[in-house]
């Protein structure tokens, strides 16, 4: 299970350790997703939060999207799974039959993240839609890896109480 997860380097460049924190927080995300079935992945365990493992992947694919594809790139990437009606829709909008295209455009949307983010250097900055001030990629990354953490430990709860897997 936990191919999906490559251990940062101690000592590189502060892009390359950024770099590689995000992608370990990327990985530990997949790894606690893998081997679910659909059922699975949409199931709330965490009653009465409406989070389920799949909203997670979710959410992170509109965060990846916003930050990287709209905010850094000034790319026209709208909110797939979230609108004005449902706000939400990332969490509670799930389906089973879904939940592996879910998946498969999570890994393609951080792909592309990684692709825009090559461009840049880490003192580029941007402003975001919609707010005052710039920021640079190097808050960016640092968001990012703060971001996917806080949601690995959602994850880490959601899975134990799924199914009784557990691990850092």
């Amino acid at each position: 299970m936990t191919d999906f997860r490559v251990d940062p380097p101690t000592a590189a460049d502060e892009r390359t350790l950024l770099q590689g924190f995000l992608d370990y927080h990327r990985g530990t995300l997949w790894w606690k997703v893998s081997g679910l079935t659909g059922d699975q992945l949409v199931r709330r365990t965490a009653e009465p939060s409406s989070l389920s493992l799949i909203g997670l992947v979710r959410h992170l694919s509109e965060v990846e999207k916003y930050w990287f594809h709209r905010a850094l790139a000034g790319q026209d990437s709208p909110p797939k799974y979230w609108t004005d009606e449902h706000p939400y829709g990332d969490f509670d909008l799930v389906t089973p039959e879904q939940a592996e295209q879910d998946l498969a455009e999570h890994r393609a949307i951080v792909r592309r993240s990684d692709e825009l983010a090559a461009n840049y250097s880490l003192d580029d900055t941007f402003v975001r839609p919609g707010h005052d001030g710039s920021y640079s990629l190097r808050y960016l990354y640092i968001h990012m890896i703060e971001e996917y953490s806080r949601h690995n430990g959602h994850a880490d709860l959601l899975r134990e109480r799924l199914d009784g897997a557990t691990g850092e």
